[in-house]
């Protein structure tokens, strides 16, 4: 007994120095996801080990657009919220009226702190009258915690409880009914609905983040396996295809869609004050509902709508020629400067070179010209500067009927 007392610091010390060879986690769907990875190119995604690609990043994103791509989105954080202030309480702390989200329905949202600035955005899943699932980029569980408090509602993470997956693509509905998943052809875009799989219920909505027809399965951690088997029988004279995130970031752009702590700094990271953001300076302002109850932020919000204190926009760009913009800064009349891309790309469906940038007002004003972004372009191992025009379009770049169509097409 003595010696394993004396012993014990030893091994506690030697597991301490030996942190740096703990893994990531791994999601339910791991195993799968493993097996077909190619590329093995690999992020850290909340802790979770996740690909940046599996086979060709380039194919993967024409998985996208041409048949059906399977994206494993359980590392996004997932919270259960019930119990019969639930609604109260979400109504308090995000800003659109959440007594208009109707039982197995979805809504885009976004909260913010007591000063108006934005801590996240995320989708709010209506299970039943009294309970929701919220997901989020970042974790806010103390901060649900604590603003929960006088309402009667639970909140509990259920990040590696639930595993998720996002199936988008023009045959992503022909892959849900092939599987067996009858009436799943009834679900509107933002609908929700449970279907029963393995014993078990898999809840699955018309949602995703690509600008495509899609949709998002949700399911018990111990069915993720039998799921993506399920899936992936069914697709396989549809060509399924399993993706990684370069793909997905290559469609969400082109469907104008944004990243927190990719295209805004949300509240909780940010160190710098400057770098703070409203809802309407990231485009988010059409989510805020006056008419409704007090919501975090509201009185700033308003304040600052009033005396014109907001300060930049996020506005889509069009750029000449067709090397990708990525972080490169915009410059008005080619000497000052009053923005900063945050993502580019060339976009193989709008045939255009499109970005998503922040920029100080009224530069963003679609009547502002003389735009210019400054690109760094790699020549025979030299940078070579090029200043490029620019010209604010709205967003989204690209716009496909089959996303809303109802009944979903068959392809």
């Amino acid at each position: 007994m003595a010696q394993a007392t004396k012993n014990k610091p030893i091994s506690a010390r030697i597991a301490a120095q030996s942190h740096f060879r703990t893994l990531r986690l791994g999601t339910p769907f791991q195993p799968r996801i493993d097996a077909l990875a190619k590329t093995q190119d690999w992020y850290n995604w909340a802790g979770y080990r996740a690909p940046h690609s599996l086979w060709d990043e380039e194919l993967e994103y024409f998985a996208i657009r041409s048949q059906a791509a399977l994206f494993d989105i359980s590392p996004m954080t997932k919270y259960r919220i019930e119990g019969p202030d639930a609604e109260a309480f979400l109504n308090r702390v995000t800003l659109r009226d959440v007594t208009k989200l109707k039982p197995g329905r979805v809504h885009y949202t976004a909260w913010c702190d007591d000063e108006g600035f934005v801590l996240d955005d995320g989708t709010l899943f209506r299970l039943s009258p009294t309970r929701f699932r919220l997901c989020s980029q970042e974790r806010h569980l103390p901060w649900l915690l604590d603003s929960a408090i006088g309402f009667d509602a639970t909140v509990e993470e259920e990040t590696e409880a639930v595993a998720g997956l996002a199936l988008q693509g023009p045959t992503s509905f022909a892959v849900l009914r092939d599987a067996g998943f009858a009436g799943v052809d009834k679900l509107k875009i933002f609908d929700l609905a449970d279907f029963p799989h393995d014993g078990g219920v898999v809840s699955i909505s018309r949602t995703g983040f690509t600008g495509d027809l899609g949709y998002e399965l949700f399911v018990p951690a111990d069915k993720a396996l039998s799921l993506w088997d399920r899936l992936m029988t069914a697709g396989e004279l549809r060509g399924i295809r399993a993706i990684g995130y370069t793909a997905l970031n290559r469609a969400r752009l082109e469907a104008g869609l944004i990243v927190a702590n990719a295209d805004f700094t949300t509240a909780e990271h940010a160190i710098r004050a400057d770098r703070l953001r409203m809802p309407d300076e990231i485009g988010l302002g059409f989510m805020i509902d006056l008419e409704k109850a007090h919501f975090n932020g509201r009185r700033a919000v308003l304040e600052a709508r009033a005396k014109r204190k907001l300060r930049h926009v996020l506005v889509g760009l069009e750029i000449e020629g067709n090397i990708p913009a990525e972080h490169a800064i915009v410059y008005h009349k080619k000497s000052q400067e009053v923005g900063l891309v945050s993502a580019a790309m060339w976009s193989p469906m709008a045939k255009r070179n499109i970005a998503i940038a922040s920029l100080a007002r009224p530069y963003g004003d679609t009547m502002v010209e003389d735009l210019w972004v400054e690109i760094y372009a790699m020549r025979e191992l030299q940078y070579q500067k090029l200043m490029k025009r620019a010209k604010v379009v709205q967003r989204p770049f690209i716009k496909l009927d089959r996303r809303t169509a109802n009944p979903p097409a068959d392809f």
